[in-house]
């Protein structure tokens, strides 16, 4: 074996062009595979967090229908029909609701001193800290008290802190406008990234509903409400409760489209894990179709070398060798040529993915499992990419190789 080995290694440093180009598809086949595999698996991942961050087990309704496009944006169809009542019968009628956070939103400009920056005014009710795990990292959120009160108060994204004051720290106890109302800073949250339906919630800013829907804007309906549901509820059946109460509360007619949405935090994973699946699949396509190649390659190579080989091949046998030691021989080779191009697609493919995890903030997610299984796999195939060329090695006979060298 450690013959057969030297010799198979020495063989391919012979011929090192001819080796290159047999390991590069091979080489490219491990690295799309592996690459593809792991980014897919990373990204899944880091929806998964992303969803966990956003409250246990939530639910929403909002005024105006969502409809996804390709990039992942979301285009809202605004109505302006959606109330209060239509919260509390949701929260009264979804057997499955614990709690509820009716809320609106609008994009208004803040300003601080001489600083002036739009943001996502989001005014709720406290419920709201506990259904979208929204514990602010400084201070506090508003109460109850507030609430009733129409108190003016206000907690910051850290975004929006750190933009008008510097610094996220600095923003407790201050004061901030929205026109020539003047809000204080009483919490400010920490970085909590996008929501369901694709906002920065590091650029929001949160009010009592009260205080928005009476001192700050005068209106009477909202944008929705956010549900949380008893852990291992039916989604599926808690939207159509939602949706048959919404359509019944805005007389919407058999036919007619509904001019509001529900939806969950799991049916943004779902779109991407869906769109991710795809990715994976023309992955794997264009890994097969590397593999193939370099199969191609590694067996146009050896048939080359047993050809080139043959006084070898024939002193070889005329020192006693076996059929199936020559045989043995070509597919060690075979079989180390396609396995050094896995390890090293499989070892350049870490290295890139590990670079987009520190540079996209991905979970650094490695499948050992699937790396061993490609490395194997490359063997196997080398193997048996070489065994028509060990076979035709192997039927040389050393007469005839000495007549044809002679």
């Amino acid at each position: 074996m450690h013959l057969s080995l030297r010799i198979a290694l020495s063989s391919l440093r012979t011929h090192k062009l001819r080796t290159i180009l047999a390991m590069l598809g091979v080489f490219l086949g491990a690295l799309a595979l592996t690459g593809v595999q792991h980014m897919s698996t990373a990204m899944v991942r880091k929806a998964e967090v992303e969803i966990e961050k956003l409250g246990p087990d939530l639910f929403m309704a909002r005024s105006g229908r969502i409809r996804w496009r390709r990039s992942g944006a979301k285009v809202k169809n605004t109505a302006s029909n959606f109330t209060i009542a239509d919260a509390k019968a949701l929260e009264n009628g979804m057997p499955s609701a614990l709690s509820a956070a009716p809320f609106t939103q609008a994009t208004m400009q803040v300003h601080a001193g001489a600083t002036k920056i739009p943001s996502v005014l989001i005014g709720s009710t406290p419920a709201f800290e506990f259904i979208r795990n929204a514990t602010p990292r400084i201070g506090r959120f508003f109460n109850e008290q507030e609430l009733e009160t129409r108190a003016m108060v206000c907690v910051l994204g850290s975004k929006i802190a750190g933009r008008l004051f510097g610094s996220p720290d600095l923003a407790l106890g201050k004061t901030v406008l929205y026109y020539r109302a003047r809000l204080r800073v009483i919490g400010v949250m920490p970085a909590r990234g996008g929501d369901i339906v694709g906002t920065d919630q590091d650029e929001q800013v949160f009010v009592p509903l009260s205080t928005y829907m009476r001192r700050m804007a005068n209106v009477d309906n909202i944008t929705g409400v956010y549900i949380q549901l008893a852990k291992g509820s039916d989604f599926e059946a808690a939207k159509q409760q939602a949706t048959r109460i919404l359509r019944y509360r805005h007389r919407i007619k058999v036919g007619q489209l509904d001019d509001f949405a529900v939806l969950t935090a799991r049916d943004t994973i779902s779109l991407q894990t869906q769109a991710l699946d795809l990715v994976s699949v023309l992955g794997l396509l264009s890994s097969t179709v590397s593999f193939a190649v370099g199969g191609l390659g590694i067996l146009s190579i050896m048939i080359l070398l047993v050809r080139s080989r043959r006084m070898e091949i024939g002193i070889r046998r005329a020192v006693g060798a076996r059929r199936s030691d020559i045989i043995f021989q070509f597919l060690l080779e075979a079989g180390v040529l396609s396995g050094v191009g896995g390890f090293f697609g499989v070892l350049v493919a870490l290295l890139l993915v590990s670079f987009v995890y520190v540079v996209g903030g991905f979970p650094f997610v490695y499948r050992p499992i699937l790396m061993v299984g490609i490395l194997l796999g490359s063997v196997l195939l080398g193997v048996l990419a070489g065994v028509y060329p060990a076979w035709q090695a192997s039927r040389y006979e050393v007469l005839d190789i000495l007549r044809s060298e002679g």
